[in-house]
């Protein structure tokens, strides 16, 4: 399409804890953005006697009845556009699914990992993929599956979370490329599959299906399904950024030359975005990542555990029976007095469910310093642990990308974290802008309205951040001496 219009899509953005459906209205005439919330639902692991895996087929069906009211709310939706965590696949023959797909947690990818870097030593496959050693990669994974004659060696396609969801909404096979750009697989300066790494490493090819880039259509829903949902005549599911971190960083209303970003929730991704990749030794030693952006942008960035710390914790916590109060715990974590002892939260510990405080006092044990004591010093303890590593990683990126930082924008659930927000302006002494809550989804609904001519076709990210900024004003945090 082309022109300047408005009309409304369908925002389905998922998250390692929860999934939403929004329905989003845009008038490119007018400049305005708005979100309608139609449903959310919990996500999370299943433990199975094969392992850790995710209920795709539980997943699926809330998707399924949340889009049908969205429907409902606005019969003239256009389309759909869906985004998700990352690395995650589910695998297919003659279009049926094979089991559920493994949740990244798994141990089994640590097991992995030796035997992928014996082939492709870890310095090379930087070169290649410009990723991160994070050992829940996809790379890792499809070793691990191979290893375990799992279904891989009977499988014909191989879909990412978000492509297998709109897989079951239209039938289209297809790998959208910002997600596709995290499973190691894709060349980093090609942006197209590696097929010679997939031959040293005994994989098939064939597996994997073409790759396409947001905005492109995946067609119409099948007749069953918009029977189904109840869908407007002519709807069809557009891909966007599928990876949700490359729709939460459109919608951050930055000037990219100027600001690192920091789309917090289960994760922490703190970064900026560029024209080309870094793949030096210093930014491999740093444990850089150079993941694709929509545009072609590059999200060079850094993973920090994020705000599962305190999640997992409280989860854990709540084991005994209590009800914990988030808002009333970070109260008491603000209150908080005296100075709390600060962990690297990097740690590869904390990447596994369980027991996070006996983990976090584990890791002071063996310094022989003292853990916090109370639940309210733990959180406090955690927060200023991630505003460490998250002002660290800001300087990192900064002095590896040779962007001169002049703010940081933290969007996301962690941007209604007053603490964490005031506490990582302080240790990074730069003033942080906080907001949008949900630049996911908003940036998943502005490539759709862009696919669809709501915003003219030659709207470019800085003008849809300037749309942004204009609907969702951010809230400042000087830093404090």
């Amino acid at each position: 399409m082309s022109g300047t219009g408005a009309g409304a899509v369908a925002a389905v953005d998922l998250g390692a804890t929860s999934g939403r459906v929004i329905v989003g209205h845009v008038d490119g005439r007018t400049g305005t953005l708005a979100l309608d919330h139609v449903a959310r639902f919990p996500n999370g692991p299943v433990r199975l006697a094969s392992g850790l895996h995710w209920d795709f087929t539980g997943l699926y069906r809330d998707v399924a009845r949340g889009l049908a009211d969205a429907f409902r709310r606005e019969p003239g939706t256009a389309s759909i556009g869906i985004d998700s965590w990352a690395v995650d696949y589910g695998l297919l023959r003659g279009g049926r699914l094979l089991g559920e797909p493994f949740h990244y947690r798994d141990e089994r990818n640590e097991h992995a990992v030796a035997g992928v870097h014996d082939v492709v030593p870890f310095e090379e496959l930087y070169r290649r993929n410009g990723l991160q050693f994070l050992p829940f990669n996809t790379v890792y994974q499809l070793a691990a599956e191979q290893g375990a004659g799992g279904w891989l060696g009977v499988a014909d396609r191989l879909l990412l979370v978000p492509d297998l969801i709109g897989f079951q909404l239209t039938g289209a096979e297809v790998a959208e490329r910002t997600n596709a750009s995290t499973t190691g697989l894709v060349g980093v300066r090609s942006g197209e599959w590696d097929v010679e790494l997939l031959e040293r490493l005994s994989l098939e090819a064939s597996v994997l299906p073409p790759l396409v880039a947001p905005g492109a259509s995946l067609g119409p829903l099948r007749p069953e399904v918009a029977a189904d949902l109840g869908a407007p005549a002519g709807i069809e599911v557009v891909a966007v950024g599928s990876h949700d971190t490359a729709s939460a960083v459109v919608a951050v209303p930055m000037q990219a030359e100027s600001a690192a970003y920091i789309s917090c929730g289960t994760w922490g991704l703190v970064g900026v975005e560029l024209e080309e990749p870094v793949t030096t030794d210093a930014s491999r030693e740093a444990n850089f990542t150079n993941e694709g952006g929509v545009d072609g942008r590059i999200r060079f960035l850094h993973n920090v555990m994020g705000l599962w710390l305190l999640s997992e914790s409280v989860r854990w916590w709540e084991r005994d029976g209590d009800t914990i109060d988030l808002p009333t715990l970070l109260a008491q974590a603000a209150a908080v007095a005296h100075e709390v002892p600060v962990f690297d939260a990097n740690d590869a510990r904390f990447l596994a469910p369980g027991d996070l405080p006996g983990r976090i006092a584990e890791w002071f044990a063996e310094r022989g310093r003292q853990a916090p004591q109370s639940r309210a010093e733990f959180a406090r303890s955690i927060i200023e642990s991630l505003a460490e590593a998250f002002a660290g990683a800001v300087r990192d990126a900064s002095i590896l990308s040779g962007v001169d930082v002049e703010t940081i924008h933290v969007v996301g659930g962690g941007s209604l974290n007053e603490l964490l927000c005031q506490r990582t302006a302080d240790r990074s002494g730069l003033p942080v802008l906080a907001g949008p809550v949900e630049a996911t989804a908003i940036g998943n609904v502005l490539v759709q309205a862009r696919a669809q001519g709501f915003l003219g076709a030659s709207a470019d990210l800085e003008s849809m951040r300037a749309l942004v900024a204009a609907a969702f004003a951010p809230r400042r945090y000087e830093p404090r001496g």
